[in-house]
């Protein structure tokens, strides 16, 4: 008899979460997207607001009016919001709760294109951004249109001056050095209004301490306006001009 009781429960109990999860799933499917949770995942929402990708959302659902949210393709969604330039990634996903949700990467620039005709960004990955209304990213400027392998050093060049908290501070633009190579580069400062004379991208991280060191011994005598040029280039050793 005692055998028969449990079976019965366990029965009861196998009908009773069978019950609650078709009841859960029949409310999510009649939810209207009517409002997206949003994350944005490279930290606050500088270059593309909660309510553009908010809004991005909902218009593209007017598709899905009157339907299930599993019936939505969220890799079409997902598609739709990286076309926006300011985008990088996005992730659509349905919450356990049956809310639509979105991951936001957004573009990081690293580069600032001033020239003639216009202005934009370049990404970390080298791909051109426009600017924003919302905000202005704090890069070096240059005047350089970006291509081939001299576009790809420039970009890496803009990502280390960016990973890097004093080149971060310290430098305002970077410039192809006229006459010579296109992957010869210089750059200007913001405290002292030198040009850094920093070639190419061969020895890079040893030009880069060696900068560090200088800068240092001149800051503390208070020398660094007496100096016009800082080369780089040369081995071991740096050339300046006053």
């Amino acid at each position: 008899m005692k055998k028969y009781s449990t079976v019965i429960k366990f029965t009861f109990l196998t009908v009773v979460i069978v019950f609650l999860y078709g009841f859960a799933a029949h409310r999510n499917s009649k939810k209207t997207n009517e409002e997206v949770t949003v994350i944005f995942e490279n930290g606050e929402n500088l270059f593309v607001s909660y309510e553009t990708v908010n809004k991005l959302l909902i218009q593209n659902l007017e598709a899905y009016d009157n339907q299930s949210k599993e019936n939505i393709n969220l890799n079409n969604l997902e598609g739709f919001l990286k076309r926006n330039k300011m985008i990088e990634n996005a992730e659509i996903f349905l919450t356990l709760s049956g809310e639509l949700g979105a991951i936001i990467t957004q573009r990081t620039p690293v580069l600032r294109v001033t020239n003639e005709t216009e202005t934009y960004y370049y990404d970390k990955l080298g791909a051109k951004m426009p600017l924003s209304n919302n905000y202005s990213a704090r890069v070096p400027i240059t005047a350089d249109t970006i291509s081939g392998k001299e576009g790809y050093d420039l970009i890496t060049l803009s990502n280390t001056i960016r990973n890097d908290d004093f080149l971060k501070k310290q430098i305002i633009g970077i410039d192809q050095i006229e006459g010579e190579k296109k992957d010869q580069f210089e750059l200007k400062t913001r405290v002292g209004d030198q040009k850094i004379i920093f070639g190419d991208l061969s020895r890079m991280d040893e030009k880069i301490a060696k900068l560090k060191v200088f800068y240092q011994r001149i800051m503390l005598d208070s020398t660094i306006t007496d100096y016009k040029t800082i080369n780089l280039k040369f081995y071991n050793q740096i050339v300046c001009e006053k």
